[in-house]
């Protein structure tokens, strides 16, 4: 017998927090590139990197779940 999984939800105050961490982060990055003592290729070119690495973040996130919710390649059965 191969064990059913149950999808775990998360509470609306976790999502809550992730939403505005992730905006205090973004919008904290954007001023501190905007109010930089550079020039502006400088701010851009540190923009775009910031961004590439949210990207690449979100990316990792959506297959590091993909993985973890498609289980193990073989079913572990039990033995009782």
């Amino acid at each position: 017998m191969s064990e059913t999984r149950l999808k775990q939800q998360n509470t609306g105050a976790f999502y809550g927090q992730a939403v505005a961490s992730f905006s205090v982060a973004m919008a904290a990055t954007a001023i501190g590139i905007y109010r930089l003592s550079a020039d502006a290729w400088v701010r851009a070119f540190l923009a775009i990197a910031a961004l590439y690495l949210v990207t690449s973040a979100f990316t990792l996130a959506k297959v590091v779940r993909d993985r973890q919710e498609a289980g193990p390649a073989y079913p572990v059965e039990r033995r009782d």
